[in-house]
């Protein structure tokens, strides 16, 4: 029996990835130019750029976490042409949003891990007095509430990436949070907070330029891009692991065949050297997993990050 005719739609969907990038491709980033997500869009866009011929636009969507930017991508068009790049904020917030108008697992694909960064305790300089992170504690406990730490957003990893280390560091300091990353960093640096617990992408430059110092790198192990910089386990949290993602997603509907495509272009971007130089720079590592063990890992954070905000008690204020 000879073999049946594909569907018209299969043949419309292949000629379609054939032919792509036709056009720009947008990537939603839900937070404004200057914060982490960006600062790893940026150097991906100029490379697709490079790669492709055509242009990569970051259409930046701030506000609410990275909730609004999410919603937003979630309502593009699934032509292969709109895409959103989001991250560990985005599997926390269905624990911490009540009414979100959208599934970060239904209406949204994942398709690739494009960054992972250790999580950073920094501090200004001129509002926090402690050299080491022997001294911040002493500080903050004989300080409870007068201490304030920044986030992008309530409910973001900044947030919970707090949360998690007055829990475990039994201190009680002042959240503060902002519409971004960038906008915390600004106020950080300009000396209205006392702290943030960012990615190390974002306030690498910041750190290097002394706006800023940094005083613990999560996790166990110390990071070379920080030789100096005690990690976690050393300074008495062996159980304070806190790593900032960054991941792509296409829109609900977009066909198998140029989610292939956009995930093939997504390889070759972290497979050149001018990426791997800037993710080295920033103490970041490209992912390398494929489709469905992102899409998988996407759903185990889900689940481990509703544990620690049920832990907790975060709450949108």
């Amino acid at each position: 029996m000879a073999g049946s005719a594909l569907p018209a739609w299969s043949w419309a969907s292949a000629a379609a990835a054939r032919d792509w990038p036709s056009k720009p491709v947008t990537w939603v980033v839900p937070f404004p130019a200057g914060g982490g997500t960006d600062a790893f869009a940026r150097p991906l866009s100029s490379q697709f750029s490079k790669i492709s011929g055509k242009t990569l636009v970051i259409d930046n969507k701030g506000g609410a976490g990275g909730t609004l930017g999410a919603s937003f991508a979630a309502r593009q068009p699934s032509d292969g042409y709109h895409f959103f790049m989001g991250g560990t904020h985005h599997v926390i917030a269905p624990s911490v949003y009540p009414r979100l108008d959208y599934d970060i697992q239904k209406d949204l694909v994942p398709l690739a891990l494009l960054a992972t960064v250790p999580q950073v305790l920094v501090v200004n300089p001129k509002r926090v007095t402690a050299a080491n992170m022997q001294q911040l504690l002493a500080q903050l406990k004989a300080n409870p509430g007068k201490m304030s730490f920044a986030s992008a957003g309530a409910g973001t990893s900044h947030h919970l990436a707090g949360e998690l280390f007055k829990i475990q560091s039994q201190t009680d300091i002042l959240h503060v949070p902002y519409k971004g990353a960038g906008p915390a960093l600004q106020d950080l640096i300009a000396g209205n907070v006392d702290m943030l617990f960012d990615g190390l992408g974002s306030s690498a430059a910041h750190i290097a330029a002394g706006r800023i110092k940094c005083l613990m790198v999560s996790g166990s192990q110390r990071n070379p891009s920080l030789p100096d910089v005690p990690c976690a386990a050393e300074v008495g949290l062996p159980d304070y692991n806190v790593t900032t993602w960054y991941g792509l997603w296409a829109i609900k509907g977009t066909s198998p065949e140029l989610q292939a495509r956009m995930f093939e272009e997504a390889k070759r971007m972290g497979a050149s050297e001018e990426i791997k130089a800037i993710w080295a720079k920033n103490g970041a590592e490209y992912g390398s997993m494929t489709q469905p063990q992102f899409a998988a890992f996407v759903a185990d954070e889900v689940k481990r990050w509703a544990e620690v905000v049920k832990a907790s008690g975060a709450k949108i204020e």
